[in-house]
């Protein structure tokens, strides 16, 4: 049992029912200020928690951390530390903010400067990103795509019940939630044409993923097994995939997708320890056939988060378009990583891993616009009343994501981004 995650928990900073940082959380984040530089932060309710100058203040003492841990414009040091610090950290956060804890609650002077209004902050990229895998793991998903470019009938490549299928993507252009991103440009091939011609993407699209970190290295050479995965992922985080669908579907023959997926990528900024997810757990869909050895995975391995999507037009409210779950991914995260190492490929710390669109069974549920307009014939109606078919230029998009148990609820708040038009 991990303490921190007890549900009859309550803080003395109150936050509210609906809210995604109980204290049951205690994400992980990066944030600066108009008075502080760059530092790692963990939030409770509305407030940012300054980890840095709770360390400064002696809160931290009897952990042994290294001076100016927190002091980085990435997590990657800290996580770096492995997850008994790690651990530690959250676990001592929690004593802290109890009820009942008057170490912080009575000191004012100490409290002013821990504690920040999440309104006087701005979130950064949490991790410095090395290395990025997207897989392609949701079997609806698959199903969906392979069902309107080949067939129902042959609708999952031979491949996809054997292997976690992914790709390397581009890491330099993974941004955080709140940046503004240029349409892209990139050839196309219009229909009843055989000459491509190059303009902005007609077909700019979402993907609804979820995202983990890793926070421990390893070898060239070295495996990672399902059973060890646990000891590699340090959290999560939601997702968006960006995609210009008409630019992919021109290039992506015979190596897989480039421009339509290399523009831009988002994510949210507080990262969900695994630890923090442990009660959400639940089993994943049966697979079949068998898995080879080294992919078999015992245990709950999915995790029961409830996605959402919604889009909203300048100067409208925004209109929800879709509501998705962790839970229906075929392939979990530990074979995931199993995969991604089987090879002997090396690891590095905040290297980072999305799950590929998430698709639920229901049409409500998909996780796209590919798929939720379904290739453009059944466009989407928004709260002004227009309609679409892909995302047009001055729309924001959010993706939020919680999970909810015995009445707690352990949120990532928000990934959103406004699409302006190409540059």
């Amino acid at each position: 049992m991990i303490k921190a995650n007890n549900p009859k928990l309550r803080s003395w900073i109150a936050t509210k029912a609906d809210s995604d940082f109980p204290i049951q959380n205690l994400p992980f984040g990066v944030f600066k200020s108009k008075n502080k530089s760059p530092r790692a932060g963990s939030r409770i309710g509305d407030f940012v928690i300054d980890l840095h100058e709770l360390q400064e203040l002696g809160f931290l003492s009897d952990l042994d951390l290294p001076e100016e841990v927190f002091l980085h414009t990435s997590l990657n040091y800290f996580i770096s530390q492995g997850k008994d610090t790690t651990g530690a950290v959250r676990e001592r956060l929690s004593e802290i903010l109890q009820s009942g804890n008057n170490e912080l609650q009575d000191k004012e002077e100490a409290k002013s400067k821990v504690l920040i209004p999440e309104s006087e902050v701005e979130m950064l990229l949490p991790v410095h990103i090395g290395d990025y895998t997207d897989f392609y793991s949701s079997e609806q998903h698959a199903f969906n795509v392979g069902s309107m470019f080949r067939d129902p009938d042959n609708a999952l490549m031979p491949n996809w019940k054997h292997i976690p299928v992914g790709y390397h993507g581009r890491a330099s252009s993974i941004v955080v939630s709140g940046t503004e991103i240029h349409r892209p440009k990139g050839q196309t091939l219009p229909p009843d044409s055989k000459q491509p011609v190059f303009g902005p993407s007609k077909r700019l699209d979402f993907e609804l993923e979820m995202a983990f970190i890793t926070g421990k290295s390893t070898k060239l050479g070295e495996t990672v097994s399902t059973d060890q995965a646990d000891e590699y992922i340090f959290g999560f985080v939601l997702f968006n995939d960006w995609s210009a669908r008409d630019i992919q579907k021109w290039e992506y023959v015979p190596l897989g997708p480039f421009l339509a997926k290399n523009f831009a990528s988002a994510v949210s900024p507080w990262i969900v320890t695994l630890e923090a997810l442990e009660p959400f757990r639940v089993s994943g869909p049966k697979q079949e056939p068998e898995v080879l050895p080294y992919l078999k995975s015992k245990g709950d391995r999915n995790f029961d988060i409830n996605l959402e999507v919604s889009i909203e037009p300048e100067g409208a409210v925004e209109t929800l378009v879709s509501r998705s779950n962790f839970k229906h991914m075929y392939w979990n995260v530990n074979q995931q990583l199993a995969h991604q190492t089987v090879n002997g490929c090396n690891l590095n710390v905040g290297d980072m891993y999305a799950s590929g669109t998430i698709s639920g069974p229901t049409p409500d549920a998909y996780g796209s616009m590919l798929e939720l307009a379904w290739m453009g014939t059944k466009p989407l109606k928004m709260s002004d009343g227009t309609e679409r078919k892909f995302i047009h230029d001055g729309d924001t998009v959010y993706i939020r994501g919680y999970a909810e148990k015995e009445g707690i609820r352990v949120g990532f708040g928000e990934v959103k981004n406004k699409i302006l038009p190409s540059k």
